[in-house]
């Protein structure tokens, strides 16, 4: 079986965004500032040379692992297993030289219970001058961005009696708003956890929403001007009071094996998808009198994403299924096209284009196009590793980051 991990202006304080020292073109999180896969780049390049981008720089030592970074304000963050311990790391986006590296927890005898223990899958989060991570045997850490020393950790499993749909470990990228951290420990003592994210204290448990994790990250939104977590398990879509754990609404969706992919909110909009067979859903949320209510819009088999997430630009929602990249009206659930592409892989669109990127190291430029599918440009990435390339795409500042096991490579994706 394979693991397919893959690896989520506020009016009050409280839950306002990632914020300070953010800019508009960083990377701070799983699927960017808006955990929407959408980056902001311009002047990229619109297709590529038979042998690809050129590579600017490569580097290794960086421990087993599946996350993809996050880089803010010139400094790469990511994660590693190495000696039966999981790492944290930073390098400067320039050359790839480490700034630091630490060690967050030994975890040699967890992973001998997970599926595929290379290593980390979740991405870190970068909040002011706090960095967190979530290692796959559940150790949530907080760090110093400056230095690497961890200021407070907290273990899902062991601490929080946290609780996975299956066998692969902990993947969700741990969600800021405000002073709050999110996290899914899922479970009996509550699905999801609020935590205070300078001293680590736990908030509250939703103990009315009891569900194991899945493999998803936490999304915020606001629906009917409520301001909730957007939460996807295996078991069901819900939204969460962010103040007070609250179930606000919660819709039966049953998934299977492993739900990957990260919700996508817009407006009252709530779309989901996953692999297995179990395919794509559209739900409209709305609210009378502060009671919510869930309607299902339509339910199709037409797009399975079974990790690396889709990304909607516009009225239409893009991803991977199976072998086929499929371009799906987001509101009506019609496929606009599906087309043979290189197969499922980890998705992100920049300046009109997708970086379609498959579990072989492959590739793909494909052209934002509800009218038909064009590829670009394709190329398989130099010095492979043996495992499966799930980490995501980044591109931050004209270069692309992609992440193979114990390597990190950097190319040039800018016009000249």
């Amino acid at each position: 079986m394979r693991l397919f991990l893959l690896l989520s202006a506020a009016t009050a304080v409280l839950f306002s965004p990632l914020r300070k020292s953010i800019r508009a073109d960083d990377w701070p999180q799983w699927r960017g500032p808006h955990r929407d896969g959408v980056a902001t780049e311009k002047g990229l390049l619109d297709s590529w040379p038979e042998a690809g981008p050129p590579l600017l720089w490569k580097v290794s030592g960086r421990g087993g692992g599946y996350s993809s970074p996050a880089i803010v304000k010139g400094t790469i963050y990511g994660t590693g297993y190495r000696k039966g311990e999981e790492v944290v790391w930073a390098l400067s986006a320039s050359d790839g030289s480490e700034i630091w590296n630490s060690p967050t927890a030994d975890v040699a005898a967890a992973y001998s219970d997970i599926e595929y223990p290379e290593g980390p899958r979740a991405t870190p989060t970068v909040d002011g001058d706090r960095l967190y991570v979530l290692g796959t045997a559940g150790q949530l850490s907080c760090l110093e961005r400056a230095t690497g020393k961890v200021v407070w950790a907290r273990n899902l499993t062991s601490e929080m009696g946290g609780e996975v749909m299956s066998d692969w470990g902990y993947s969700e990228a741990p969600l800021v708003m405000g002073d709050r951290l999110f996290c899914t420990p899922g479970g009996a003592r509550g699905a999801l956890a609020a935590l205070n994210k300078m001293t680590g204290e736990v908030l509250w448990r939703s103990k009315d929403f009891q569900d194991p994790a899945a493999y998803t990250s936490l999304v915020s939104a606001e629906i009917s001007g409520r301001k909730q977590v957007v939460v996807l398990t295996g078991a069901s879509v819900a939204g969460i009071d962010p103040e007070s754990g609250e179930t606000l609404w919660q819709v039966e969706r049953k998934g299977k094996i492993a739900v990957v992919p990260t919700p996508i909110v817009q407006d009252d909009l709530v779309w989901v998808t996953s692999g297995y067979g179990v395919g794509s859903h559209l739900f409209k949320i709305s609210e009378t009198d502060g009671k919510f209510a869930t309607k299902q819009v339509y339910a199709s088999k037409k797009l399975k994403n079974e990790f690396g997430g889709a990304v909607r630009v516009g009225d239409y929602v893009y991803a991977s299924s199976g072998v086929v990249f499929v371009c799906m009206d987001f509101k009506t659930g019609e496929v606009v096209w599906r087309e043979r592409s290189i197969g499922s892989g980890g998705l992100l669109y920049a300046d009109g284009h997708f970086y379609l990127r498959n579990d072989r190291g492959i590739l793909a430029l494909i052209e934002a196009n509800p009218k038909a599918y064009v590829e670009k440009g394709q190329f398989e990435q130099s010095d492979r590793g043996e495992n499966k390339t799930w980490p995501t795409p980044v591109i931050v500042d004209g270069k692309l980051y992609l992440r193979d096991q114990d390597k990190l490579l950097c190319y040039d994706v800018r016009k000249k």
